[in-house]
C-alpha cells in the first residue's frame, strides 16, 4: 500500500466533505463569539455533548438583522468548509437566524433596549411642537400617496404652512442612509417642524425606520421631528426616538397644524369677549368720568365760593332775621318799659288826696313804716320830710 502525504488526504477529507456537506441546516447554541475587525464573525456552536466551528463573512455578516450574543441557540444554514493546511474544518454559514423567534423581532427588541439604555426615549429628551408652524419638511418618498395625503390635509387644516419635500428612498437596500441624508438636510432648513415617515407596508418594507442609524439620526437632529411611519398598529423605533409619534403621515399633518375652522370661531367669540369688555370698559369709564366730574363739581373753586357766597347769604338772612328779632324784642321792652314808665308817672298814678312814701329814695308802704321813722311824702308837684309820731294799724 501506497502512503498518502498529509497534504493529500486532506485534500481528499476536503472533497469528501465539502460535496457531502453543500448544504448544511445546524442548531446550536453560539460560544466562543468573536466579532473581527475585518467585518468578519467568529463562533462556535455547540449541544451538550459537541461542538463545531464556524464563520460568517462580511458579505453575508451585514445582511444580518440582530446581533449574535453567547449562549443564544441559532438555526444556521451553510456548508462545512475544510481548512486542508490545518486539517481542520468549519462551518461557513450563509445565513442565520435566532431559533423559535424571527431575525426582525429578535433585532428589534435588541435595539429597543440598547436606545432605551441610551436615554433615546425619555421623555426629558423630547422637544415641543411650535403651536403655529410656518415651514414643515417632509423627509419621505415624493411619488407614494403619503405625500399627497399629507397636502390635502393641510390645505383644509392650515393652508398658511410652507412644506419642503425631501425625497427619500424609504424601503431596500440603501434607505436608511438615504433617510439619515434626508434627516440632515431638513434639519439645517431652519424649518419649525421634520415629518420622516412613510405609508403602510409589511415589517420588511418598514424596517429602514428600525436602524440604528436612523434612531440617531433623529435624536441628534436639532428640530422637532415627527415620526409618521405605516399605520396605527405599526410601532417602529423611530416612533420611540422621535419627539412625536403619528399613527400615519396623515394624523401627523392633523398633529402639527391648528385647525383653521376652529381658531376662525375662537377669534369670533375673542372679537364678541373683547367688543363687551369694551363696551363694559367705556361704560365704566364713563361713569368714573361722571363721578370725576360730580366731585370736581363739588370742590371745584367756584362750587366753592358759590357755597360760601351761599353760606354768607344764609348768615345774612339769618343775621337780618336774628337782627329784626332783636330789634323787635327790644322794641317790645320799650313799649312795655314806656306803658311801665306811664302808669308808673305821678301824674298818672296819684290821685287827689293820695301821695307816694319814699324811704331811703324807694317807694314803700305805709305799713312798712315804724314809729320814729322819718320819710317823706310825694306828690307830682311837691314833697314833705315826714316823722311817725304814733303808728296805729287800721
Amino acid at each position: 500500500m501506497n502512503a498518502l502525504s498529509v497534504s493529500t488526504l486532506n485534500n481528499q477529507i476536503k472533497s469528501l466533505l465539502e460535496t457531502t456537506f453543500m448544504g448544511a441546516y445546524v442548531e446550536g447554541e453560539i460560544s466562543n463569539l468573536t466579532y473581527h475587525a475585518s467585518g468578519h464573525i467568529y463562533f462556535s456552536i455547540k449541544d451538550e455533548s459537541s461542538s463545531i466551528s464556524c464563520v460568517m463573512f462580511k458579505g453575508n455578516a451585514r445582511y444580518l438583522k440582530f446581533n449574535l450574543e453567547m449562549g443564544m441557540k441559532v438555526l444556521i444554514s451553510g456548508s462545512i468548509s475544510v481548512y486542508t493546511p490545518r486539517g481542520s474544518y468549519q462551518l461557513m454559514c450563509t445565513k442565520l437566524e435566532p431559533s423559535g423567534q424571527g431575525a426582525l423581532a429578535l433585532a428589534y427588541e435588541q435595539l429597543k433596549s440598547k436606545l432605551q439604555l441610551k436615554g433615546y426615549f425619555d421623555s426629558s429628551n423630547k422637544k415641543t411642537l411650535p403651536k403655529y408652524p410656518k415651514k414643515v419638511a417632509l423627509v419621505t418618498s415624493g411619488t407614494g400617496a403619503a405625500i399627497e395625503d399629507m397636502k390635502k390635509i393641510a390645505i383644509h387644516r392650515w393652508p398658511l404652512v410652507e412644506f419642503i419635500l425631501i425625497p427619500t428612498l424609504v424601503q431596500g437596500d440603501g434607505s436608511a442612509c438615504d433617510i439619515v441624508q434626508g434627516i440632515k438636510i431638513a434639519d439645517k432648513l431652519a424649518c419649525d417642524v421634520i415629518v420622516v415617515g412613510r405609508g403602510g407596508g409589511s415589517k420588511e418594507d418598514l424596517w429602514s425606520f428600525n436602524e440604528e442609524i436612523v434612531c440617531d439620526a433623529i435624536y441628534e437632529a436639532n428640530t422637532p421631528i415627527v415620526s409618521a411611519v405605516g399605520h396605527e398598529i405599526d410601532h417602529l423605533l423611530s416612533d420611540f426616538v422621535a419627539d412625536v409619534r403619528a399613527a400615519t403621515p396623515s394624523n401627523a399633518i392633523e398633529i402639527i397644524l391648528p385647525d383653521i375652522n376652529e381658531h376662525r370661531m375662537y377669534l369670533d367669540s375673542l372679537r364678541n369677549d373683547l367688543s363687551s369688555t369694551f363696551r363694559y370698559s367705556l361704560e365704566k369709564k364713563e361713569n368714573e368720568i361722571i363721578n370725576y366730574k360730580k366731585l370736581y363739581e363739588q370742590n371745584s373753586i367756584s362750587t366753592k365760593f358759590t357755597f360760601v357766597e351761599s353760606e354768607i347769604n344764609i348768615l345774612k338772612n339769618n343775621f337780618n332775621k336774628f337782627f329784626e328779632q332783636i330789634i323787635y324784642n327790644k322794641e317790645l321792652v320799650k313799649e312795655n318799659l314806656a306803658k311801665s314808665f306811664e302808669i308808673s308817672h305821678p301824674d298818672n298814678k296819684i290821685k287827689k288826696g293820695f301821695a307816694q312814701v319814699i324811704k331811703d329814695k324807694k317807694i314803700i308802704e305805709l305799713d312798712d313804716l315804724k314809729t320814729s321813722d322819718e320819710f317823706y311824702l310825694e306828690s307830682a308837684k311837691s314833697q314833705a320830710l315826714c316823722k311817725i309820731i304814733n303808728m296805729t294799724k287800721i
